[in-house]
């Protein structure tokens, strides 16, 4: 009688699955698909080398002793392992490979016996109770979401609710310091944990990954190191560009990053620059970081700020004035962190010296912490200078009147303003009354033009700008 391999393979998986646990019949077998059985040969197809080599390390003798039941003591087992995932145009490249494990009866009683001794099944037991290291503050509901970050956090949602299924798999988010990367991936973790509570979950940073691995390598025990990192459904790593130079730890990532994949796992990555900037990682691992989605988050945008102030403030059940708020808005553009810090510090010191929060006491606390912001030269000194020299008040600089002597006295200013500090004309125009940016794009055109004509003009914009670097030494 002609037997068929895929009956075969399905009896060998119920001998198998009687002797392992669920977990780990779910991992390394389910995936497995058998494809012919010639003179007593059983081929069965596995995803990748890794996956072959971890087959051959612990659980060639399992499979063998059902082979052994099914086919005789002659079968033979031989593995077709996909080297090349291959795509629309080209087919899977694989290779053949047969075990390097004999089939004795010893061996396969030593499996039996000794089996459950393995790390890999204990691990398996308790896998869900693993701590997955998230914060459970970060949330996609306190996430401000604004143009800088629509598409990084839309794309964060939709893994969020269908992880390992979406396109978007690898997710990599990238964008400088303080941005909201770590904020957006955990709020993605917790998400999962929310809706699929019996998926492992897990959130490490490449610093902690790599020193586990090392931790590994130096107690020999790498392959628990790897079985367990094979156990997880969604696995995020914050800030890979740290893995830059670390060959050994980038190969034991890659093997990782390939089983997860092929498994229809999700793996959501962070980084501060994109993919084709990263320096010192293997081509191979860039090349599988492009897979998927890559988007990047930005410096937020005045509304965002607004908005992310707003949302602190609120959890703090504290308020300040809306000028106060504006105020912080466009002074602090860099990033949330620093905003963030800002608004901490300011209630600090309201607090701690018992005053009201309002725009004196938050240029104060601006003062001590952000980069040029009366520290060397600042607008509300500019606006001082320029207002001794044209014997106007600051106040006047602010107001609506359109006095030509005012209306010039402005215009230099908000051109010093532009040339001496690292504000937006955005930001320059709110301190001008909360004049838009086309205000500013015009008094700078004017006052150049007047330079060109003016030579005394000229050489009253050169005394000012000698009175402000004298500031700046």
């Amino acid at each position: 009688m002609q037997l068929n391999c895929s009956a075969v393979w399905d009896e060998c998986l119920h001998v198998i699955k009687e002797q392992i646990g669920d977990q780990s019949f779910k991992t390394w077998f389910a995936p497995i698909k058998p494809l012919r059985l010639e003179s007593n040969v059983l081929t069965i197809q596995v995803p990748s080398q890794f996956f072959y080599e971890w087959l051959e390390e612990h659980y060639v003798h399992i499979i063998k002793q059902a082979l052994d039941q099914k086919l005789g003591s002659k079968g033979r087992l031989e593995y077709s392992v996909i080297v090349d995932q291959g795509d629309d145009q080209n087919s899977p490249y694989t290779i053949n490979l047969p075990t390097n494990k004999g089939n004795s009866k010893a061996q396969g009683n030593y499996a039996h016996n000794n089996f459950y001794k393995s790390p890999f099944d204990l691990r398996a037991i308790d896998r869900l109770r693993h701590a997955s290291q998230l914060n459970p503050q970060y949330s996609f509901e306190s996430y401000i979401e604004g143009d800088c970050n629509r598409l990084a956090r839309s794309a964060g949602y939709a893994v969020a609710k269908r992880p390992g299924i979406t396109s978007f798999n690898p997710l990599m988010l990238y964008g400088g310091v303080g941005l909201g990367k770590t904020h957006l991936v955990q709020a993605i973790g917790n998400e999962v944990k929310k809706n699929l509570p019996d998926q492992f979950v897990l959130y490490v940073t490449s610093e902690n990954f790599t020193n586990q691995f090392i931790e590994a390598l130096k107690n020999n025990n790498v392959q628990d190191f790897s079985n367990f990192y094979l156990q997880v459904d969604t696995l995020i790593i914050d800030d890979v560009q740290f893995l830059s130079g670390k060959e050994k730890t980038q190969e034991i990532f890659f093997h990782i990053f390939n089983h997860l994949h092929q498994s229809g796992k999700q793996i959501i990555m962070t980084s501060d620059c994109p993919p084709r900037d990263l320096k010192g990682l293997e081509e191979r691992l860039l090349s599988r970081f492009k897979w998927g989605l890559t988007a990047d988050l930005q410096q937020p945008d005045f509304e965002t700020r607004v908005a992310i102030i707003q949302r602190k403030l609120q959890a703090d059940g504290i308020y300040i004035p809306d000028n106060v708020l504006e105020y912080i808005a466009y002074s602090v553009d860099t990033n949330i962190r620093e905003l963030e810090g800002v608004v901490i510090s300011l209630i600090a010191h309201a607090s701690l010296n018992r005053r009201e929060i309002d725009l004196e006491l938050a240029k104060q606390t601006l003062k001590n912490i952000v980069h040029n912001i009366e520290t060397e030269v600042g607008i509300d000194y500019i606006q001082k200078a320029v207002s001794e020299y044209f014997e106007v008040t600051p106040d006047d600089l602010k107001d609506k009147t359109r006095k030509k002597e005012i209306v010039i006295a402005r215009q230099v200013a908000m051109y010093l303003s532009k040339e001496y500090t690292n504000h937006s004309l955005k930001a320059i125009g709110y301190h001008f009354g909360g004049r838009d940016h086309s205000t500013v794009i015009h008094a700078v055109q004017s006052v150049n033009d007047m330079m060109d004509t003016d030579a005394n003009f000229k050489h009253s914009i050169e005394g000012m700008r000698k009175k402000l670097k004298m500031r700046t030494i």
